[in-house]
């Protein structure tokens, strides 16, 4: 692997420092802030972390409110971001902050490293922009900007293509600037040098230093290895109703969505007959099939092909919780492989 130009921070901490994108979680250095708005960055897009950010913060001000919060409150506050094991790890985190380092950030990266659910990328964000500490933050964003510069067709979803490289940037990590530098790389891939599409070379402060630019070979950097296909299931999903209440219950408390809430269903895609017939043993004397309704959700590894049927039941069986549209909009989760149902919409 190439040795990265000497200039590149200079290049990037001018760039940056000339006009940058205003985001909240930019406005201070707050560990607790970063913390979150990395998390909530994770496979999201800035535009709708923007929302979820705010409104988080306005009940949840500091780590032991984050660790104190009931889990079906803080489910709610993260409803509809996905990847809910973020938000667990988040509050596990949060628990170990209060309880092992009376609730004040670690400032060491080791130990930021050490929190659950935290990785090399989010640790080296809060290290070098908390606390101004040369620790890379590598996420595909840079990847895609380190790999162009040095026309490099390593494949950067190997995690030792990934370690090299940050490596590489501890080298040249600025001293006093480290938490711009660490913003300025990640600036540059998120509005500069995209994915799937020309990059902007001539918008670039590292244009002339980009091996990818003067070989032609951007839009082949970065290299990824396949990605393997996504399993698919099939379900069929009941949407519930006896008056104005709707049933839902709780996932198993490992796996796939472990401990939130769900509409009832079943493996594999029912007839209307079976679904009838599904009901009845659970319990809920259906009355009337009003629609199905098809819908497709993807998650990181697992597609799933959903069939959901709408019954009028004339039974609350207690197998399931019954929920009013009231309770449902202020206390239940339901992750949005669900929520696409629209459980409470006219039938």
């Amino acid at each position: 692997m190439e040795k990265l130009p000497q200039q590149l921070p200079e290049r990037l901490l001018e760039w940056y420092a000339a006009g940058h994108r205003d985001l909240p979680w930019r406005r201070d250095h707050e560990p607790y802030h970063v913390w979150l708005s990395e998390v909530m960055l994770q496979q999201t897009r800035v535009e709708a972390v923007r929302g979820y950010y705010r409104r988080f913060l306005a009940e949840l001000p500091d780590i032991p409110a984050l660790a104190a919060c009931p889990p079906d409150r803080l489910a709610k506050l993260w409803e509809g971001l996905g990847y809910y094991s973020r938000m667990r790890n988040l509050q596990k985190a949060a628990q170990v902050i209060v309880s092992a380092h009376g609730g004040v950030f670690p400032r060491e990266y080791d130990a930021i490293r050490a929190l659950p659910g935290v990785g090399d990328y989010t640790a080296g964000a809060i290290a070098s922009i908390c606390f101004g500490l040369p620790e890379p933050a590598v996420d595909g964003n840079v990847l895609r900007v380190l790999s162009r510069v040095t026309d490099d067709a390593a494949p950067v979803t190997d995690a030792a293509v990934k370690r090299e490289y940050a490596a590489r940037l501890r080298e040249i990590y600025p001293a006093g600037r480290c938490g711009d530098f660490t913003q300025s790389l990640m600036e540059l891939g998120a509005t500069v040098c995209g994915p799937n599409s020309q990059p902007q070379c001539a918008l670039c402060p590292l244009a002339s230093l980009c091996l990818a630019r003067a070989n032609g070979t951007a839009l082949l950097r970065p290299v990824k290895a396949p990605k393997k296909e996504k399993r698919t299931e099939e379900k069929t999903v009941f949407i519930l109703r006896c008056g104005t209440r709707i049933a839902v219950r709780r996932r198993p408390e490992q796996g796939l969505l472990a401990g939130l809430w769900e509409l009832p269903n079943v493996d594999g895609k029912c007839s209307a007959q079976q679904a009838l017939a599904q009901a009845e043993r659970w319990g809920v004397h259906p009355r009337e099939l009003c629609r199905s309704s098809e819908k497709t959700h993807i998650f990181t590894h697992i597609r799933w092909e959903l069939r959901g049927f709408y019954i009028e039941c004339a039974e609350a069986a207690p197998l399931f919780t019954w929920v009013d549209p009231a309770r449902f909009r202020q206390d239940i989760a339901l992750p949005t492989a669900f929520r696409i149902f629209e459980a409470f919409e006219e039938v």
